[in-house]
């Protein structure tokens, strides 16, 4: 039983990080430079805060696959498919955030280059700029699409095995839907209200908090263990 309070808090703790990077990294360092019109120059301006965030997000997507790692030996014990699933989307994860992390880079290299040059190739450097920014707003958006799906395994499957009370998870799932229509609509220019993210915001700081005050359900565990 303690094991499993133990690995339960230390599941909440790192999705507690994750979720304070992601905070940090969109709402502070990367949304109002790389989304803002002037983006141009505003991201070499802001160089180091640019590159520290693409660290804090190669450093969330390890952790991501970290925490499915851990519960794949707890989840097998209800679906062994989810089991793996989970963790194959969180390296798949991972990997749609390391490519956006690449398009970040370009965007601060691009941006170095206007920033020396001036005037010099001006209109070369506008269309590339232009270029580059779309690229960064696909990954993004296509990054934030595929996150979906580990999110919604991992809600389904603390759904059916009861490892935390059941209205987080329902909670969790409808969250995670909302997101993923948003972000759908979203890639096709008809996005239908930014707030349809404030669930799936929440419910990432109250599973956290639960888990680190609470652990997992040592009862559901065991039962299933014998």
């Amino acid at each position: 039983m303690k094991s499993n309070k133990a690995t339960g808090r230390i599941i909440g703790l790192l999705f507690l990080i994750i979720f304070a990077t992601g905070v940090i990294v969109y709402q502070f360092l990367q949304g109002p430079v790389l989304f803002a019109d002037n983006y141009l120059t505003t991201t070499s301006q802001n160089s180091t805060q640019i590159i520290l965030s693409t660290l804090l997000l190669f450093l969330s997507g390890i952790l991501s696959i970290v925490i499915a790692t851990i519960l794949v030996p707890i989840f097998k014990k209800y679906n062994t498919s989810l089991a793996f699933l989970y963790l194959a989307f969180s390296i798949l994860s991972f990997v749609v955030i390391s490519i956006d992390n690449i398009n970040v880079l370009s965007m601060l290299e691009l941006s170095l280059e206007y920033s020396k040059n001036g005037t010099d190739n001006s209109t070369i450097l506008n269309t590339l700029g232009t270029i580059f920014y779309k690229k960064h707003w696909w990954s993004h958006y296509l990054s934030m699409l595929i996150s979906c799906f580990p999110v919604f395994i991992l809600y389904y499957t603390l759904f059916i095995s009861k490892l935390i009370p059941r209205i987080l998870s329902i909670v969790g799932i409808i969250a995670v839907l909302l997101m993923f229509v948003e972000m759908l609509f979203s890639i096709f220019g008809q996005s239908i209200s930014m707030n349809m993210l404030l669930p799936i915001g929440l419910i990432q700081l109250i599973l956290p908090l639960w888990l680190i005050f609470k652990g997992l359900n040592s009862s559901t565990y065991e039962t299933e263990i014998k």
